[in-house]
């Protein structure tokens, strides 16, 4: 460790539509940003959900949404868009809580989150009649746009698939770490020794959610910059997946 990290997010990324290619649309902004220079062992990318669901089609036309009366009696309580409420019921595996305006899900992932994830913000064209659903396998689509880096620029940086969540007993939302690849999210300490010599029981880092919150504070939520470069950070390289950070139900205190 250095002590010292750097957090690098390029301009330059266009508009990002359906069907793009967004691993040589994130190639061109590293390569044309001085800053960075040429990559290196130990950077890691963070690419926030929103562009890799645009890329991926993972969009819905609320035109074409009929929302049923439980979402049309919601909205109408809450001053809610009715056909998003729709979009986020239609998209549960499980509703965990439904109230106050607020609706918590259970993705198809195992994320638990506001609204499944499903976002109206930052989509573009069609804004107010448009959302983002989260990408079908965020882990594999990590895995696609590191493969194609490795293959522009000769260096395997592993990739982080970043979304803002809520956090309970807490105001404010942090991005968080919904796909990976190329990295172990966790990092178990466990049995080592701390700086006073006693041995840790219970420590166990979530690196790729740190990761992914550090690179938010570069990245912002109205700048246009949806990638950053996180240079000197400390990670264990691996084969992980964003279900190593998902809690099972049987451990869970607040299922």
């Amino acid at each position: 460790m250095t002590g010292r990290l750097e957090i690098l997010a390029p301009d330059g990324i266009p508009e990002v539509q359906p069907g793009a290619d967004l691993a040589a649309l994130i190639g061109d902004a590293l390569a044309s940003d001085p800053r960075i220079g040429l990559l290196r062992d130990g950077d890691v990318l963070i690419v926030t959900q929103k562009v890799v669901s645009k890329a991926e089609g993972a969009v819905v036309d609320l035109t074409t949404i009929e929302p049923r009366p439980e979402a049309v009696a919601f909205a109408e309580r809450f001053d809610r868009d009715p056909r998003q409420v729709e979009v986020v019921l239609r998209e549960a595996v499980r509703v965990v809580r439904m109230e106050r305006g607020v609706i918590i899900t259970e993705t198809h992932h195992g994320l638990i989150c506001a609204n499944g994830g499903i976002d109206a913000s930052n989509v573009g064209a069609g804004t107010g009649d448009v959302v983002t659903l989260l990408p079908r396998d965020p882990d594999a689509s990590a895995a696609r746009i590191r493969a194609a880096l490795l293959e522009r620029f000769g260096v395997d940086v592993p990739v982080v698939v970043s979304d803002s969540f809520g956090r309970p007993w807490r105001w404010g939302i942090v991005d968080v770490a919904i796909g990976v690849s190329g990295l172990e999210p966790l990092e178990d300490l466990r049995g080592r020794a701390d700086h006073d010599g006693r041995v840790m029981r219970s420590t166990v880092r979530a690196v790729a959610d740190e990761l992914a919150s550090a690179a938010e504070l570069a990245l912002g939520k109205s700048t246009g910059r949806p990638v950053a470069l996180v240079r000197g950070a400390e990670i264990v390289r691996g084969e992980g997946s964003v279900r190593d950070l998902l809690m099972p139900r049987e451990t869970d205190l607040f299922p």
